[in-house]
């Protein structure tokens, strides 16, 4: 068993058997037929993976590595707020007649902010100081911008990170670590999803900067299953889980603006069948 449904399936079960529903609460997400979203929830739910030692990737169903590191590097990489630049659908349904998210996500990464160095946006600092100030306790990035949340079409979700170098003994190679900070997840459509794209994020940062992928922490505030999702959930769960991929990284990149989705790829991913038909609260 991969220790990613080692966590997955403790988390689930914790939530189902401890957690708080929202049933006749006023919520905001819907399902699209106009009926309220309720969901069961725990609050702060703090998840640690070792990406030294294995990807932590699901085997309980396939999460889709290239969508996944597609959707990162679209607001890594490209700082795109253009839905019509992601190789998938899956932003679409909050999308304007011009096809843009507003300034949410991949535009917040784009601005340029006025540092002791000079102009850099968000992501460009990261790297400068990985590479120029590694032990720097001031690396992070965060798109959850106050000023700028009633032009956004959706509130960040996943909206932090915050990058912690480590020289580990025995070794001459910094150790890139990292904390996702999630304001809410919906556990079965987005959870493994969100932790492989970040995985992917930190295996790229690490590599660039000539360092080894350390761990991800992901904390997630408010880490909810959706009253639809409850019997998938169940079922998922139960499941035979299988041992982790091997994860791939093209070693020849050198600059991270370089690496597209085909330069990931996890050899001997077995899982057990995809969950079809999600229905997706929004």
């Amino acid at each position: 068993m991969s220790y990613a449904d080692k966590i997955f399936i403790k988390m689930c079960k914790d939530i189902l058997a401890n957690g708080t529903s929202t049933a006749g609460e006023k919520v905001r997400p819907s399902w699209p037929d106009g009926t309220p979203a309720y969901t069961i929830k725990q609050f702060g739910v703090i998840n640690r993976y070792d990406l030294a030692k294995e990807f932590p990737i699901l085997t309980l169903r396939r999460t889709a590595l290239k969508s996944a590191t597609d959707e990162m590097l679209w607001i890594w990489q490209a700082k795109s707020n253009k839905v019509g630049d992601l190789n998938s659908k899956i932003w679409d349904e909050w999308a304007d007649k011009n096809g843009s998210i507003g300034k949410a996500y991949g535009y917040q990464m784009q601005v340029k902010h006025q540092y002791k160095e000079g102009l850099m946006d968000q992501v460009d600092r990261v790297i400068y100081d990985l590479k120029n100030n590694p032990f720097s306790r001031r690396i992070m990035t965060n798109i959850y911008v106050h000023q700028d949340l009633h032009e956004m079409n959706l509130y960040p979700c996943a909206y932090s990170m915050t990058f912690n170098v480590m020289q580990k003994k025995g070794t001459d190679k910094l150790t890139l670590n990292a904390i996702l900070n999630q304001r809410s997840q919906d556990i079965l459509a987005a959870n493994n999803w969100n932790v492989v794209q970040y995985s992917v994020l930190v295996h790229m940062l690490a590599q660039v900067c000539g360092m080894e992928a350390g761990e991800l922490v992901h904390v997630i505030a408010d880490a909810h299953i959706y009253d639809r999702h409850i019997p998938i959930i169940e079922e998922l769960i139960e499941r035979k889980p299988f041992e982790a991929p091997a994860f791939w990284l093209n070693p020849e990149i050198k600059d991270f603006y370089q690496f597209t989705r085909n330069d990931v790829r996890v050899d001997g991913y077995e899982t057990g069948p995809q969950v079809e038909g999600i229905p997706i609260a929004v």
